[in-house]
Order: C-alpha cells, then sequence, then structure tokens
C-alpha cells in the first residue's frame, strides 16, 4: 500500500497531473516494485499566498510525501528518492534544486484499506525489497 501527495503551485502543478503521476509511478515499481497499477496520490494545488518557502527555490516547488507499508530495504528507499530527482526533473522540469521528498513508514497495522486492517490482507506484491 502506498499513499502519495503532491503539494505545489497551482500554476505549475495543474497542468502536469498526468506525467507527474506516470513519473512518480514508474520510479516506485522501478525502485521498490510497487504495482503500477496502483495510484493512490492526492495533488494539493495552492496559491502563492498559501505556499510559503525559501527563496532559493522557483516556482516549480514540489513537496512528495510517500506513505508506504514498512519492509523495504534502505537501499530500495534510496533509489526510489535518486530515481524520483532524475525522473520529475526530466520528464516535469521539476529540478532538484525545487523537489523535497519524504518517505513515511508505517507498520501494516497501522494501515486499514478494503475494509480491514493491513496485516490482516494478503498482497498480490512483495514489501521485503
Amino acid at each position: 500500500m502506498a499513499q502519495v501527495k503532491i503539494y505545489g503551485l497551482r500554476s505549475h502543478l495543474a497542468p502536469l497531473k498526468i506525467p507527474i503521476t506516470e513519473t512518480i509511478c514508474s520510479c516506485m515499481f522501478d525502485a521498490i516494485s510497487y504495482p503500477i497499477e496502483k495510484k493512490f496520490y492526492r495533488f494539493f494545488l495552492l496559491e502563492p499566498e498559501d505556499f510559503i518557502f525559501p527563496d532559493d527555490r522557483s516556482d516549480r516547488y514540489t513537496i512528495l510525501e510517500i506513505s508506504i507499508l514498512e519492509g523495504r530495504s534502505n537501499e530500495a528507499k534510496k533509489n526510489l528518492i535518486r530515481l524520483l530527482f532524475e525522473r520529475l526533473s526530466r520528464n516535469c522540469q521539476i529540478p532538484p534544486q525545487d523537489l523535497e521528498i519524504t518517505i513515511f513508514e508505517t507498520p501494516k497495522h497501522n494501515w486499514g484499506f478494503r475494509g480491514l486492517p493491513g496485516d490482516e490482507h494478503s498482497l498480490n506484491y512483495q514489501i521485503e525489497v
């Protein structure tokens, strides 16, 4: 299970929703074997007065928050971060200087989906990568 939140200025993110979604999906598949069809994304499109950030960032400044079930290796998570920096820069014109990424891992029993606690589900993909 993974949930992704994307924060940024409406003027920048709104036209890029599809390329950003597809890019993040490909990175998650390649780095942590997360199924490409599982897309749980929320865009927070902010107006300039609602998104305060340092002067050394541009209007492309974007924050990614990725919540995942625990179990991935540190190397897999680092690989995910590296791929996100590389591909979002190339595919979506979000340079590394303007991208911040946080991965939140939580135990399966702290998730609830499809009517059950997460640790009572049999997933059709591997968590330990």
